[in-house]
């Protein structure tokens, strides 16, 4: 919608060119108050980043001994890694199973229970961030360590072979420009 200026007459006015506005300031008192009243929502990757940290922060007070955040070493992440493992639900199949690099399975087999790697990841990226946001230093985060970026290449990797699953990132494709110069399809000859 374009504003209109202001009629040229006889007014007071000297700004004839000065555009007609339309109670803008009703509109954003009115809108400012509702944004007051409702604070925003947290997206969902931030809500799942809290309790990330939530649970993380409750591994490290029943540890044993307790470790505070600043005693807390990539060695610490990696406990809390393999901790985690128990409450996995993706199969991955030890390499003496015979369904060993096998995607689908035939039959049921007792090979473990682990975290994929793919919510391995996540969950570290989510855990490196709010280390971050809760006070600690970039060169100083525990999710950051080299030895827990070689652990989950490792994971990833076993887990592709024992999976039979491929994690190569995905290239992207080139965009396709439009062909200018191609030639209508033939018109059917009706005789």
């Amino acid at each position: 919608m374009e504003l209109a200026p202001v009629p040229e007459s006889s007014s007071s006015n000297p700004n004839y060119d000065t555009p007609i506005t339309i109670n803008t300031h009703i509109i954003g008192a009115s809108s400012s108050s509702q944004m007051s009243a409702s604070p925003p929502t947290p997206s969902r990757y931030e809500n799942q980043k809290r309790r990330d940290w939530n649970t993380f922060c409750q591994y490290l007070r029943n540890h044993r001994p307790p470790l505070s955040l600043t005693m807390c070493s990539g060695a610490h992440v990696l406990e809390f890694l393999r901790y985690l493992d128990q409450f996995g639900k993706t199969k991955v199949h030890n390499q003496n199973c015979p369904f060993f690099g096998l995607p689908n399975p035939p039959a049921p087999c007792p090979c473990p229970l682990r975290q994929a790697w793919g919510s391995l990841d996540a969950l570290i990226g989510r855990l490196r961030a709010a280390f971050e946001e809760h006070g600690g230093r970039p060169e100083a985060n525990p999710f950051g360590a080299r030895a827990v970026r070689l652990y989950l290449r490792e994971v990833r990797d076993f887990q592709a072979k024992a999976r039979g699953v491929s994690y190569e990132k995905k290239r992207k494709r080139p965009k396709q420009k439009p062909n200018n110069n191609a030639l209508p399809p033939p018109a059917a000859a009706t005789s």
